[in-house]
């Protein structure tokens, strides 16, 4: 997003979307999606947000559907995935020239050095769904202490929609119900209302990326159900296969989706692959684009202002845990060391536009 909306395009500025990314760890739901869809309705407004988020998720999603039909024909232990084998070292690449450019944008003092590092470390011991949203807490409070004035030029007050706010709790509330009346009244087709409560329920509540995201799918599905849906063996292929594929790791809910309506017929489970992403990325949408604006409005009191700086020190150091976390996942070896210098070098002395780049790591994949 670096590269792409602010170096190329000139979208956003840097210091947009170091606000927009920490805005977005305060909320439930998927962080990055999040951010592209604020950058695009800063763009273009609603319409281009919402097909801006549709083009986002489809790639991934479209994939993660597909697996849960052709999983059956697939040997699981067998399963190939060797064009994706250098994507994961192209990320940390990838990481690597974000956390490098946000330092710079962001480290201004030894108090953000010092919350960086502090973010850095607990990010990286201790996953917790609460750890971001409590870092950047703290954050905020510690650069509470300085003097830093408001400048004269912050943007006027934005209108609150809350439209947005009164569908979200609209749909919470309606898809609870259906899904309640279809379980007291065995509905022949109750299990699309259960499922898309589940997966609405889910976007709503999801602190913390995909891992909480599978640990809640794995009690609702598999652990939790009268009926086993499908096994942990089953559920855990589908998200190491997220983890190979580009996109947001939300999408993996198309695979679930599809997974858990199989036995009712292809067409339930085509319903299953499209229904899923949808909830779980609704809540996303609906939250950001109402919330942002409150965010917006409250940065003119100094308490805020001020605790901005902490925050975006939070996200550099989140950057960097990240990035270390991804690396350690890894093995360790030459081609994949080469391959993290080759993306980061790419990254930072030519304006190859960053979808070659990974082109070029599924080619190499595809070859080698």
């Amino acid at each position: 997003m670096l590269k792409t909306f602010v170096q190329e395009r000139k979208d956003v500025t840097e210091k947009e979307l170091m606000e927009y990314n920490a805005f977005c760890q305060l909320l439930p739901g998927a962080s990055s999606s999040q951010t592209l869809t604020l950058i695009a309705y800063k763009r273009g407004g609603l319409a281009l947000a919402i097909v801006s988020l549709l083009i986002w998720i489809a790639p991934a999603s479209i994939l993660m559907g597909a697996l849960s039909f052709l999983l059956q024909f697939f040997d699981k232990r067998a399963l190939d995935v060797d064009i994706f084998k250098y994507v994961q070292p192209m990320a940390v690449g990838f990481l690597a020239y974000g956390g490098i450019k946000a330092y710079s944008i962001s480290i201004r003092n030894a108090a953000s050095v010092f919350i960086m590092l502090l973010a850095l470390a607990v990010t990286f011991f201790l996953k917790s769904p609460w750890t971001f949203p409590a870092l950047i807490i703290v954050g905020g409070i510690i650069t509470n202490f300085t003097n830093k004035n408001i400048p004269d030029s912050i943007e006027k007050p934005r209108k609150i929609k809350w439209a947005n706010l009164w569908l979200f709790a609209v749909l919470f509330i309606l898809a609870g119900t259906l899904s309640e009346l279809a379980r007291i009244n065995n509905w022949d087709f109750k299990r699309p209302f259960n499922m898309f409560e589940h997966f609405y329920r889910f976007g709503t509540l999801v602190f913390g990326g995909g891992d909480i995201l599978i640990a809640m799918m794995l009690e609702q599905y598999v652990t939790r159900a009268k009926t086993q849906f499908m096994t942990a063996e089953e559920l855990l292929t589908g998200a190491g296969i997220m983890r190979a594929i580009p996109g947001p790791t939300f999408s993996v809910a198309a695979y679930v989706g599809g997974m858990v309506m199989r036995n009712m017929g292809p067409g339930f489970q085509l319903l299953g692959c499209i229904l899923a992403p949808i909830a779980i990325f609704l809540p996303s949408l609906l939250l950001v684009l109402f919330f942002f604006p409150i965010w917006n409005n409250l940065k003119k009191y100094a308490v805020i202002y001020r605790a901005l700086e902490g925050i975006n020190a939070v996200v550099v150091g989140i950057m960097w845990a990240a990035t270390f976390i991804l690396l350690f996942s890894i093995s360790i070896t030459w081609y994949n060391v080469l391959i993290i210098l080759w993306t980061l070098g790419f990254l930072y002395l030519t304006r190859v536009p960053s979808p070659l780049i990974v082109v070029a790591c599924l080619l190499l994949g595809w070859l080698f």
